[in-house]
């Protein structure tokens, strides 16, 4: 402005017109970042229930093992089970209300299934948490899940930490285990836990959705399994018909992928209940399955299980789950006692 001010005519004309023009752009970039900033407020706008108070009992679900002598307790984080809902008041909801009997009462019948078979293990614990609804998945807009994904993370990140502190034996080594939004809370976890913590990880299990390069750049805590034995591990798969089938929401892009019922990370195919071939592609990690419909898991909004088979990701393959966690098991005792 002061070299507009000491300057000929023509010169400030000329000047003139670049500041109009330059302080048009400003307006604009104003503009954006404030439509921006109204679209990170509507990503968060609407009624967010009441925070868990995780010393309450009644928001876990947990299963003693008491049998199991070297054991590992199993901190499980349960998909998504909730749809958009609206308060009495006239308020949308885009969470799970973990003081709603109902909202608890669906999350146990994933739960209570899991527990029958990660269970086996050791004390099996899962907190019920504000996960997303469905709806907010169905915008396939990765942006406004991560925003909305923090309250439901923070609730997850407060449950891990008091199950850390109150389970019964706090040496005794664990399991991580999450399908789909918790298994995406399982590689959340990974990235914020300290290094005396994960010492003490059998392995994690992320079930139906994908684990980025990105993660694995930003902790030493998320190594790829590469069999079906090494620990400290994490296991990660998604299902599809087809390579074009994969949804980049839960699956890509996705730096690893192991085959549950062989435990090879390459294209060795693997034959599941006598009639179902199951094979990694390495290029795209994720597994190719031949000769499963997956028509007990009906549409959701359109989006899964369309030619890829999200729904079944924790029941198909869940007898060699089931092996495989009590090998890690016995295999992390073996290592920590030098055999």
């Amino acid at each position: 402005l002061l070299r507009f001010f000491t300057t000929n005519s023509k010169t400030k004309k000329m000047t003139y017109q670049k500041l109009i023009y330059h302080l048009g752009i400003f307006i604009l970039l104003l503009s954006a970042c404030s439509n921006q900033a109204d679209r990170e407020d509507k990503d968060t706008a609407g009624y967010i229930p009441q925070a868990p108070d995780y010393a309450d009992p009644n928001l876990w679900y947990t299963r003693e093992n008491n049998q199991v002598e070297q054991g590992a307790d199993v901190f499980y984080i349960v998909s998504t089970w909730e749809k958009d809902w609206t308060t009495t008041d006239g308020n949308t909801c885009h969470y799970a209300d973990v003081y709603n009997p109902k909202h608890r009462a669906d999350m146990d019948k994933e739960i209570s299934r899991i527990a029958d078979y990660m269970g086996d293990a050791g004390d099996f614990y899962s907190p019920y948490y504000r996960h997303i609804t469905i709806e907010v998945w169905a915008t396939q807009n990765e942006d406004t899940i991560n925003n909305r994904f923090r309250t439901a993370f923070d609730d997850v990140q407060r449950a891990f930490d008091t199950f850390l502190q109150r389970r019964a034996d706090k040496e005794r080594p664990f399991i991580l285990a999450g399908f789909s939004q918790g298994g995406k809370a399982v590689v959340e976890l990974l990235k914020s836990m300290p290094t005396d913590v994960a010492k003490k990880l059998v392995a994690a299990y992320v079930l139906g959705y994908k684990v980025t390069p990105a993660d694995t750049l930003a902790t030493e805590n998320i190594r790829a399994a590469q069999g079906a034995t090494d620990t400290g591990v994490t296991i990660c798969y998604n299902s599809v018909s087809d390579v074009r089938y994969i949804k980049p929401v839960v699956a890509a892009p996705c730096a690893m992928c192991i085959n549950p019922v062989n435990w090879h990370t390459d294209a060795t195919p693997a034959v599941l209940q006598d009639s179902i071939t199951v094979t990694v592609s390495p290029e795209h990690h994720v597994l190719v399955l031949d000769g499963y419909s997956g028509s007990e898991y009906h549409p959701i909004l359109g989006f899964l299980n369309v030619g890829d088979f999200h729904g079944c990701e924790p029941w198909l393959y869940q007898e060699s789950l089931h092996e495989n966690i009590l090998e890690r098991v016995k295999a992390y005792y073996r290592k920590e006692n030098g055999r």
